[in-house]
């Protein structure tokens, strides 16, 4: 059957759609049943956040990569290879039969992961033009929003009624029908052939930024004056060092630095660095919170969070129709101030609080984060050169990865110096509720870090975005 029997925008669309959603609801899907499987592998709870860690690294490892095998093989072949190899990986999770087995088979998994995002987002937008950009970005508003709001309820109810085997299995069927359609209609957008492999650029980027990762994964729980976690910060942030200075000489680098010289486009990957620090941040505060100071259930703290997708789907239809007649800034520099006003007031939120009037806010904060959400990400590649668009998105796809861990980092930190149990004057153990208001100040404060850096974005940079039906049209695949 021929790639042209559906429209190359819509395929693309779906499919990318399908497999992020998927990838980034596995981040958050599987905390819920960490508790379980510890108990299952007679491990504390400490050991069995080993999973997480290693996909978190590998996923961190591989990036990088993504922008030369797209640019090298296609883009079609490597993302469809990279979902298969996903599926495969979710399968091998499910059926593991002790934590090493798990921990391997997540590495694994975390490398797909790592090749299938960046990969991605090259096709969405080498499928759509300028002017379509922002039609572009409210397509990933449904797994962006949706997938780490319903992983923990989606988590809390297979671990409960079924087993944990079941946070990975439910990969499978969505992995399978995407990469079938995948293979039915999935059209190849190529550009100009990828340079020589950049082995030195690989290898310091794989250091860097996996260790890096790892320091910022485990650096609140073991301590960031611990041995393994300072020599992590320490040689990771070398490896980053001389990445920059040899990135920046080589004639055909694996990590295009070059491209931070674009205003725009280095204007909206810090504001996204820290608004998704914030952002995520907060993601992983509420569950703990209404767990600790509100005794519930996991299942029913992930559904707590669940109004902040129902707020970024509603906006993204607000924020979609607002961008070609206000651009880009006034749209960032208000979600972003809005964001950090939301977070803030959540600083307030108790034992004795109207849960409602919480659910409201987190609506909000939702609806305040879409006008981050989509604006930043139409605008970062607004003068991206279309060549250039697979080396943009692993370097945006870079810092988003960074982000989040920066937020859970800084905010975990946050909670383990003040301390999340307290005594009550009975003497009996209590949440200690002025470390969640810390936390949340803190993830405030960058939100309104982000607010500042949405100050330096200039609308005339994303004019191409902003215009009416223009009339360049979309390149026309090739068929492979």
């Amino acid at each position: 059957m021929s790639v042209r029997t559906v429209e190359p925008r819509i395929a693309v669309g779906v499919v990318f759609v399908a497999s992020l959603f998927m990838s980034i609801m596995d981040t958050t899907i599987v905390n819920v049943a960490l508790p379980s499987i510890g108990r299952q592998f007679s491990v504390d709870p400490a050991s069995v956040g080993v999973i997480n860690v290693g996909y978190l690294v590998s996923l961190a490892v591989f990036v990088p990569l993504s922008g030369w095998l797209g640019d090298r093989y296609g883009t079609r072949r490597v993302f469809l290879v990279s979902l298969a190899l996903f599926t495969v990986a979710s399968l091998l999770c499910g059926s593991a039969q002790s934590l090493g087995q798990l921990t391997v088979y997540r590495i694994f998994q975390g490398a797909a992961g790592g090749l299938l995002t960046p990969v991605g987002m090259t096709m969405l937008f080498r499928a759509f033009p300028q002017e379509e950009r922002m039609r572009a970005t409210r397509v990933l508003m449904l797994p962006t929003a949706v997938a780490p709001a319903l992983g923990p309820v989606l988590g809390g109810w297979l671990v409960d009624g079924w087993s944990w085997h079941w946070v990975f299995i439910v990969n499978i069927p969505i992995g399978v029908l995407t990469l079938v359609f995948g293979l039915l209609f999935l059209p190849d957008y190529r550009t100009e052939r990828a340079g020589r492999f950049d082995a030195a650029g690989f290898l310091l980027a794989a250091a860097g930024f996996g260790l890096v990762m790892y320091a910022l994964s485990e650096g609140a729980g073991q301590g960031w004056g611990s041995p393994g976690i300072v020599t992590a910060a320490a040689v990771g942030g070398a490896a980053l060092v001389a990445l920059v200075l040899v990135e920046l000489r080589s004639a055909a680098p694996m990590l295009d630095l070059r491209l931070f010289r674009d205003r725009i486009f280095r204007t909206t990957n810090l504001l996204s660095l820290f608004s998704g620090a914030a952002f995520l941040g907060m993601l992983y505060l509420i569950p703990l919170l209404m767990q600790d100071a509100l005794g519930m259930d996991a299942l029913h703290s992930g559904l707590m969070v669940f109004p902040e997708a129902i707020g970024v789907m509603i906006a993204s239809q607000v924020a979609g129709r607002l961008y070609p007649r206000f651009g880009p800034r006034r749209l960032l520099v208000a979600g972003a101030t809005a964001v950090a006003v939301c977070l803030a007031l959540m600083a307030t939120i108790g034992p004795e609080s109207n849960l409602w009037a919480v659910r409201a806010l987190l609506f909000v904060t939702g609806f305040a984060m879409a006008h981050v959400f989509m604006p930043s990400q139409t605008a970062a590649f607004a003068t991206v050169p279309m060549a250039a668009t697979g080396a943009a998105s692993t370097l945006y796809n870079a810092q988003r990865q960074l982000g989040s861990a920066l937020g859970v980092a800084v905010l975990g930190t946050v909670l383990a110096g003040v301390g999340t149990v307290t005594t009550s004057a009975a003497g009996t153990p209590t949440a200690n509720l002025a470390a969640y208001q810390a936390a949340f100040l803190t993830a405030a404060g960058l939100a309104l870090v982000a607010a500042v850096a949405a100050l330096f974005v200039r609308d005339s940079d994303a004019a191409a975005t902003m215009r009416g039906p223009a009339e360049r049209t979309a390149p026309e695949p090739v068929e492979v």
